[in-house]
């Protein structure tokens, strides 16, 4: 049974400015959750302190009976394997194919020899087949990554993700830098396989109605703190606007009608 990501006061400061600061929040098994606010809220710092990309200035983050702040070395290493991080650059190796790209989310298994020599069984690539078909990649599968548009490098992304096998999948601004077609795309695969899988989804969006479309849940974040932490409903006109303030809500508007997304995967 899955454990419940928990996070205990937690800080992280840059200098004098506090990223995020004094959160504390818990993440059950099987949510999807949108995370939104304003340029510097600390979405972002948020995301790479759950896999500890950056750690914690103060406080502490466990998952089950692990101490996640503590990890270190290989323990690390199987961490940021069970909690894999989507980004918006896509993180994929533009000369290699896409096949190879996804099987690279398997090296965490692998020792050294085979890591360097990109080794990989049948059944790893038959896995990450099926991971590409789940997202309508499989026809794309021996071309180059650095062919594919971003919606499709964005897609091969969260493939890559998937054959890590992890109980935790964080995206920090996945869409950002798509136009509405391949945002949707991108989207409904994240929702599929939180549905289909049971995994636990963390989304950085910049829109609100991507926000309120595909999340059982909305954190929001303002000045490194969470100021709202609810459901969809929950989240009203007026709370969006002490959320964004006048000029970040003009900021937030422009961005909406740029980037229009709606969910296709059924309720």
């Amino acid at each position: 049974m899955s454990s419940a990501l928990i996070l205990s006061n937690v800080s992280r400061s840059f200098g004098e400015t506090h990223a995020v600061d004094n959160v504390s929040i818990s993440i059950e098994p099987g949510q999807f959750i949108g995370v939104i606010g304003r340029s510097g809220a600390g979405k972002s710092t948020l995301l790479r302190l759950l896999n500890r990309l950056v750690d914690p200035t103060a406080g502490s983050i466990s998952f089950g009976d692990t101490n996640i702040t503590a990890l270190k070395g290989k323990a690390l290493r199987h961490w940021r394997r069970d909690c894999a991080m989507i980004f918006q650059q896509f993180n994929l190796v533009d000369r290699l194919d896409v096949l190879t790209n996804v099987l690279i989310g398997r090296l965490a298994e692998h020792g050294v020899l085979s890591s360097m020599t990109m080794q990989f069984s049948d059944e790893e690539r038959a896995m990450a087949i099926r991971a590409l078909d789940r997202l309508d990649l499989v026809p794309q599968a021996l071309q180059r990554a650095g062919t594919l548009s971003g919606g499709q490098q964005q897609r091969v992304a969260i493939a890559k993700a998937l054959v890590q096998r992890p109980k935790i999948m964080l995206a920090d601004e996945p869409i950002a830098s798509l136009d509405p077609a391949n945002a949707t795309l991108v989207m409904d695969g994240l929702k599929r396989i939180n549905r289909e899988d049971g995994i636990t989804v963390l989304v950085n969006l910049h829109t609100l109605d991507t926000a309120r479309a595909y999340s059982d849940r909305i954190i929001a974040m303002r000045q490194g703190r969470v100021y709202f932490d609810g459901t969809p409903a929950q989240l009203t006109d007026d709370v969006v606007r002490d959320i964004y303030g006048l000029d970040g809500l003009q900021e937030f508007n422009a961005a909406v009608t740029s980037t229009s997304v709606h969910a296709s995967v059924p309720a």
